[in-house]
């Protein structure tokens, strides 16, 4: 009986030991407090007030307000997207009877030029005439040239000459050539689709350039 009473005295003072600690602690307070916190209403967002400047068309310096308005690229592809691009010129072809009197011209020239010094005829084509930076030559002409890369000049018919990269290939038995930088040369002089040039090799590293315009064509009264 004694121990009985014993272990319930023993139990009493430790269980009165905890709350005291408890109390120290607060823990019971904290508890109630965040009860009581997740039990309020949470309070409404307040709306933001729109701001007007930023509604109001974009400003711009009195220098670029003055300038002309840029012309509009803008492409609608079929699904309504728009697709910004700089339009290219439209290409103007040579007709059929304006190419053939180049031609006919050229080798006409050609001929006229003698055999001092071999020549051959390039007729241009759109690609060539304004694209291209590289201008192919002949195969039967890669007899009379280098076998290996080198510096080479075209000179125009006013004498204005033009520093040309030439390189060659050899494959399927057959020397390939062409001059890289063509585009520089074929800028300056303003060729068309049509147009023909006769390339004479009066040096080693150098030919004479003679331009046949396919507009030559109408001018002539045809």
């Amino acid at each position: 009986m004694d121990e009985a009473n014993s272990y319930e005295e023993q139990r009493r003072r430790q269980i009165e030991q905890n709350k005291r600690k408890l109390d120290e602690l607060r823990v019971h307070k904290l508890s109630a407090a965040v009860l009581q916190a997740a039990a309020k209403p949470m309070p409404p967002k307040l709306l933001m007030p729109r701001n007007l400047r930023l509604d109001a068309p974009t400003r711009r310096s009195g220098r670029i307000a003055s300038l002309p308005e840029q012309p509009d690229y803008r492409i609608r592809k079929a699904n309504g997207d728009v697709k910004t691009e700089s339009p290219d010129p439209v290409p103007v072809y040579a007709t059929n009877e304006e190419r053939a009197y180049a031609v006919a011209k050229a080798e006409q020239l050609k001929g006229q030029l003698g055999s001092d010094h071999p020549a051959f005829i390039k007729p241009m084509s759109h690609s060539s005439s304004t694209k291209s930076s590289q201008l192919n030559i002949p195969v039967h002409f890669s007899q009379y040239l280098p076998v290996h890369d080198e510096m080479m000049v075209l000179v125009d018919e006013v004498n204005k000459e033009f520093d040309m990269l030439y390189r060659v290939t050899y494959k399927h038995h057959k020397y390939w050539s062409y001059l890289n930088g063509w585009r520089a040369f074929s800028a300056h002089h303003k060729l068309v689709d049509g147009d023909c040039l006769v390339f004479q090799l009066i040096e080693r590293r150098k030919f004479k350039v003679y331009i046949v315009r396919a507009n030559s064509y109408n001018n002539n009264g045809h």
